[in-house]
């Protein structure tokens, strides 16, 4: 197998040539004048001399000095270890400039407004003239399509649901009993909107709870291929401005998350649990439902969470606990096992 260099022309549309002020304006870093012309990106290992490349962790400074790259986004710290080849972007942020040069280079491609032969719209349905609709995805009565967005292959898109200004669904998605702010991307194989988990338990068997209100992704969410978020029972179930959920998450019903939130693969979020603002809740993370976890916490890695948690806190383990109590319970496990040996 042949390992294709970054932004393989099969799947990513570049842009370009960019001179250099024009890579620097896009990083919002500083650049000395130049000719240098700049022909895409990469990394500092096999970037040439027409790319840019960038550093933002310091252990990747051995490859700064070795990089043949023609430019690096890189912070003032570690503009003296460039070598005389390559030209400083200073910016005291290198991972944003990165991600606006590589955007610069490889944008995302455009709408092609217009609903495909094979796509399902059904009467009463409405679809602004400027999305893009394809083929074979289905648009119920009475839902609601914003300008530019694009719904992507065998999308479904129930009825009644609103989706706002420049969204991005993925095939295969299925979004009910929703109301979608500005540009939200739901990425591949999502569901969002279905029946959340709730029932009676009576002395025959289980009773199905009727799950009545609905799920609101507020502007600049995104929603990770295969995630599930639940509408909610008695109120809505919220995601916040600007909140990432990353695949395989799952979102029970009445849950409420903040804005800027981040969520990672497998992570689960049990009903009614509110969630603050700019919270980080790690991968295969459980949090059991009804509690309350502070604006900025942050849940680790496999922790289980069955308490409130104050705002700002780090919590790691199972229960989870304060990361440095836990830490100390490990670290005294050990002693007394290295004891018993």
């Amino acid at each position: 197998m042949v390992t294709a260099s970054i932004g393989d022309a099969r799947f990513f549309a570049r842009q370009g040539p960019y001179n250099l002020a024009a890579v620097a304006e896009a990083a919002r870093g500083l650049a000395p004048q130049s000719d240098l012309l700049l022909r895409g990106v990469a990394p500092l290992q096999t970037a040439g001399p027409h790319e840019v490349s960038f550093l933002d962790n310091r252990r990747y400074a051995s490859a700064l000095e070795k990089t043949m790259a023609g430019a690096v986004i890189l912070h003032p710290d570690m503009q003296s270890r460039l070598p005389s080849t390559a030209v400083p972007i200073v910016t005291t942020s290198p991972y944003e400039g990165w991600a606006r040069v590589a955007a610069l280079f490889h944008p995302a491609p455009p709408v092609s407004p217009g609903v495909h032969a094979s796509a399902i719209v059904a009467e009463g349905a409405s679809i602004d003239v400027t999305a893009e609709i394809g083929p074979l995805a289905v648009i119920e009565a009475g839902a609601e399509i914003g300008p530019r967005c694009r719904i992507g292959p065998a999308a479904v898109v129930g009825s009644g649901v609103v989706i706002g200004p420049d969204c991005r669904i993925g095939a295969h998605a299925s979004l009910s009993h929703a109301r979608l702010g500005a540009r939200v991307y739901v990425y591949p194989g999502a569901r969002v909107g279905q029946e959340g988990f709730g029932f009676a338990l009576t002395k025959t068997g289980f009773l199905t709870v009727p799950q009545l209100s609905r799920v609101l992704l507020e502007d600049d969410v995104e929603v990770g291929a295969n995630t599930t978020i639940d509408r909610g029972s008695t109120r809505d179930t919220v995601i916040g401005a600007g909140t990432r959920l990353d695949n395989l998450v799952q979102i029970g019903h009445n849950v409420v998350i903040g804005r800027c939130c981040v969520i990672v693969a497998q992570a689960g979020i049990s009903g009614s649990t509110e969630v603050g603002d700019f919270v980080q809740i790690g991968g295969q993370a459980g949090i059991s439902g009804h509690l309350r976890i502070g604006q900025g916490a942050r849940i680790g890695g496999q922790s289980g969470v069955i308490a409130d948690v104050p705002a700002g806190a780090a919590m790691f383990g199972t229960p989870a606990d304060i990361k440095t109590a836990f830490l100390r319970q490990v670290a005294t496990l050990k002693q007394l096992a290295r004891k018993r040996q």
